[in-house]
């Protein structure tokens, strides 16, 4: 998927590359932007990440509760993270999840 925009330059046209992540749960190849995070950090630790920049092993979702019960039925993050995550978590991230989604 590319944006076009034009150039001060004879209005050339250039096309500039999106770069696209898929989601974990639903499977479907979508823009970064539209996805949340989802990083295991360094020491072990799993969050959400908003902004897509916190050091770590990541995951895409997207930021719907459907697509995080899929993941977690599939077991699509212990996959992606390469071991086990707890059910804990799981229930954590919906949490946030649906806190984000309120603010």
């Amino acid at each position: 998927m590319h944006a076009v925009r034009k150039t001060r330059e004879a209005n050339a046209i250039v096309h500039k590359k999106i770069p696209m992540r898929q989601c974990v749960g639903c499977r479907e190849m979508k823009p970064k932007k539209e996805l949340i995070r989802i990083v295991r950090a360094p020491d072990g630790a799993i969050s959400l990440d908003f902004k897509g920049k916190a050091p770590g092993r990541g995951a895409y979702l997207c930021p719907s509760a459907a697509c995080l019960q899929k993941a977690r039925k599939a077991k699509a993050l212990s996959h992606a993270f390469e071991g086990p995550v707890p059910e804990e978590i799981y229930d954590a991230l919906l949490g946030q999840l649906e806190a984000e989604s309120d603010a």
